[in-house]
């Protein structure tokens, strides 16, 4: 029987650390487009205490990397009715 679950679903499907500090270096994450340090860690913070979480990496929302989503400042968290990054930048 065929699994039918996106990749990032899968239990054998794993995104290490080593792959997203690649991503979280080019270019593109170091630009205006991007959320300060402080935001950053506020962000990640908020994503790592959500039930929505999968194996520390994966937002089962809307299926991100949220280290990586995080990063980006247009993107918003996707939990309904719970913008967990709006409650997480006016504390950070």
């Amino acid at each position: 029987m065929a699994d039918n679950r996106c990749k990032g679903c899968r239990d054998d499907y794993r995104v290490s650390s080593e792959q997203i500090e690649r991503v979280l270096a080019a270019a593109m994450f170091h630009t205006d487009d991007n959320v300060s340090d402080e935001w950053y860690d506020a962000r990640l913070e908020a994503c790592m205490s959500c039930p929505k979480l999968q194996g520390g990496t994966t937002c089962m929302l809307c299926g991100c990397i949220v280290q990586i989503t995080a990063k980006m400042r247009d993107k918003r968290c996707p939990y309904p009715g719970d913008d967990r990054w709006a409650e997480a930048v006016q504390v950070g």
